[in-house]
């Protein structure tokens, strides 16, 4: 055939973009980048074009045609498309997937691409006068005007259910009004520490050559946050704009909130938290260039931006910056790789930095910047390990952390208890015949939450109600075994009745604005004793907490996977952090049945860094990452021999590249999930550039193995975990 064609990226699970016939009239309008309207099998999709038309050749195919152009200018810059093709190539999945990924909202079809006025939310006089008399059971309503009360919102930040804003609005409670410019001075910041002056001398440095990675090694309270605002005031001067990468959403109130007050109204929020017209309007403002600094979780890392100079990837060793289903990211390495392309900046930030970054500082990759002094004098506090082997336990807290939470509270401090598992009990027992509560669909057991009166698995989601007696004996004597966040806020509960005890975990902070409340309600210290996950345990600041008590650590200490120690001691460091960041004595207590675990003696006696470099020999000596690149092949069915058998199949196509390693096929760590049996191919890898050339020839020959269709597969690069 004769005439032009155009490549699409295609939002579906097939491994390469398609050729569309380009019809003369829309010629002009196909341009990388934009989102045109095609036919595929019996369906209409919205694609994106990857190729400017280009002439067709005679291959005697009939190619279908573009039918229509959504966009009369690209959606997708130059930078960001290049971004989502390389992501497809280096992590093995479809281009139209990882295209579709970059998009928000509307715009993965065929809304407009629409910058509406910023606009903010206010109270009005009605809704001030409401507020005063609304009754306490409105709790919704009322947690929305609360948190208006302190002042204006941007829609980011005032993220309320749509029927609950749409009576507040039908009431004339609140208000829409348009965001002021900037007319105040921005605010000098505070004046820095002799450390953070050097830190952010070798910050500037390392800026100088254009693209450059710093590793900023801070600990907890050394006024990290401080040196990303300063490093983001000259982005913005220089006339550049800034992303703010965060792991979790709990973070970005917080965070955006302090930096509107030294930069003004320009900084928005991205995250799942938001509506989908909110992420909208922050990715096209971005785009346009009206928003200077956009705070965002793992999918802001796509944002396109029209004058990026800096990106900050905060609490950098995260885990939650690796997508763990579908399209396999990992945003703290886009963020690099996009910044590499922009000759931007970057900063990692992290009071306990990975192993792969702390490694890439060692080989001269990043500018390893460390802080090692808290803003206030006094030292981060000491870890101290309590065994409490033969101790009589008080739902699962000793009499010695019991007596120092009196002694703090009685000061009038505030204290915060780690656990990091939801729910009242890991376990149902029948005291009569050993029955167990165990999920039907997965290799787990049942989850008592009490509150809710449910049994819960935490890995599909199941859920059934607690049973009066056992299902299998008939006997009344059921035992919950274990503790887990609602056991815990239980007992303290009824321990301190005059003391406000809460729990923070995702079973209670199904809606963003009872996190927001419940963090004012700390810093204004309202709040005497948190219970609460590792949600907790990421850069929040409470200046009146002086004691953390970590009900125990052991279960990360024999973890199956070979990341279960380092992310122990990153955790435990990081919740540590939280006692004494305002000057303030801090203290805080271990529990452990292994108190001379040799690592963790490591961490506690000579600190992260220690225990880092211990661990960077252990993977070195056993070839993993950072001193090896892995791959892993995931399969399930509900046929329980396909997996292995289609794995098995899988290893066969790589045995022509003698530079990677295949491991026997073996069953996943939990074998059953959600009805689905479950197994894994572990590749291994010295060279990067091998394992990517034995995947770029075999993931497109995967789905033609004789079970592919049968099973449910997926390529892991790079994986966070191995289970």
């Amino acid at each position: 055939m004769s005439g032009q064609l155009t490549s699409i990226a295609v939002p579906v699970p097939l491994y390469r973009s398609f050729d569309y016939r380009v019809p003369a009239a829309l010629a002009a309008q196909l341009r990388p980048g934009v989102r045109v309207r095609v036919p595929f099998g019996r369906r209409r999709v919205t694609g994106v074009v990857l190729r400017a038309p280009f002439e067709a050749g005679d291959d005697g195919q009939d190619y279908r045609p573009v039918e229509t152009v959504l966009d009369e200018t690209p959606l997708l810059g130059a930078d960001l498309l290049a971004l989502c093709e390389w992501a497809a190539d280096y992590y093995r999945h479809p281009i139209g997937e990882v295209v579709a990924a970059a998009l928000p909202g509307s715009l993965k079809h065929e809304g407009r691409a629409r910058l509406e006025s910023a606009l903010q939310w206010q109270l009005s006089a009605a809704g001030r006068e409401a507020l005063e008399r609304l009754p306490a059971r409105h709790r919704a309503q009322r947690a929305a005007l609360e948190a208006l009360r302190a002042g204006p919102l941007g829609s980011g930040d005032w993220a309320v259910e749509a029927a609950v804003r749409a009576r507040l609005l039908a009431q004339a409670w609140v208000e829409a009004v348009p965001i002021p410019a900037q007319t105040e001075p921005i605010p000098p910041g505070p004046t820095l520490t002799p450390a953070q002056s050097v830190a952010l001398q070798a910050l500037e440095t390392a800026a100088t050559a254009g693209f450059s990675v710093s590793l900023l090694e801070g600990v907890t309270g050394s006024g990290k946050t401080e040196l990303y605002l300063r490093r983001i005031e000259v982005a913005l001067a220089a006339g550049r704009q800034a992303l703010v990468l965060v792991p979790e959403i709990s973070l970005t109130p917080q965070l955006t909130q302090r930096l509107r007050e030294r930069l003004g109204p320009g900084v928005l929020s991205f995250h799942s938290g938001m509506s989908e017209g909110e992420r909208e309007q922050a990715w096209l403002a971005a785009r346009a260039g009206s928003a200077g600094v956009i705070v965002g979780t793992r999918s802001a890392v796509f944002v396109p931006f029209a004058r990026l100079g800096l990106i900050v990837v905060d609490e950098e060793h995260d885990p939650s910056y690796k997508q763990q289903d579908g399209f396999r990211y990992s945003a703290r390495d886009l963020a690099i790789v996009r910044a590499q392309r922009l000759k931007a900046e970057v900063i990692l930030g992290s009071a306990t930095p990975s192993l792969e970054s702390l490694h890439n500082a060692r080989q001269g990759r990043y500018r390893h910047v460390p802080l090692r002094e808290r803003v206030h004098a006094q030292p981060p506090p000491r870890i101290r390990v309590l065994d409490v082997r033969q101790q009589t336990l008080a739902h699962g807290l000793s009499p010695v952390l019991l007596e120092a939470l009196d002694r703090c509270l009685e000061r009038g401090e505030q204290a915060l208890l780690f656990i990091n598992r939801r729910g009242y009990a890991p376990m149902l027992l029948c005291h009569d015949c050993g029955w167990r509560a165990a999920c039907t669909a997965c290799d787990a057991r049942l989850t008592l939450h009490r509150g809710r009166g449910r049994l819960i698995c935490h890995h599909c989601g199941a859920q059934q109600p607690v049973p009066k007696t056992c299902p299998s004996c008939g006997g009344s004597e059921l035992m919950p075994l274990g503790q887990g966040t609602e056991r815990i806020e239980q007992a303290l509960a009824n321990r301190y009745p005059r003391q406000r005890v809460e729990r923070l975990d995702s079973d209670r902070l199904g809606k963003r604005h009872e996190l927001e409340r419940l963090l004012a309600d700390v810093r204004a210290q309202k709040i005497d004793v948190l219970v609460g996950t590792q949600i907790l345990a990421k850069g929040h600041d409470f200046p009146n907490l002086s004691l953390v008590g970590i009900v125990s650590a052991d279960q990360a200490l024999y973890g199956a996977d070979f990341r279960a120690i380092e992310r122990m001691g990153q955790l435990v460091t990081q919740v540590a952090g939280r006692a004494g960041r305002a000057g303030q004595a801090g203290e805080v207590w271990l529990q452990t049945h292994e108190p001379q675990h040799p690592l963790l003696r490591t961490l506690v006696e000579r600190g992260y860094d220690a225990l880092a470099e211990a661990l960077l020999e252990e993977r070195a000596m056993a070839k993993l990452p950072p001193y090896a690149h892995l791959a892993l092949l995931r399969a399930e069915a509900e046929d329980a021999g396909l997996p292995l058998r289609f794995l098995g199949a899988a290893r066969q196509l790589y045995a022509p590249f003698k530079d990677v390693q295949t491991m026997e096929p073996i069953p996943s760590g939990m074998e059953r999930r959600a009805g689905y049996t479950r197994a894994q191919l572990l590749l291994q890898s010295d060279s990067r550039a091998a394992l990517q050339r034995a995947l770029a020839a075999t993931v497109p020959r995967l789905g033609e193995l004789p079970d592919a269709r049968r099973v449910r597969w997926s390529v892991d690069v790079d994986p966070a975990d191995l289970f």
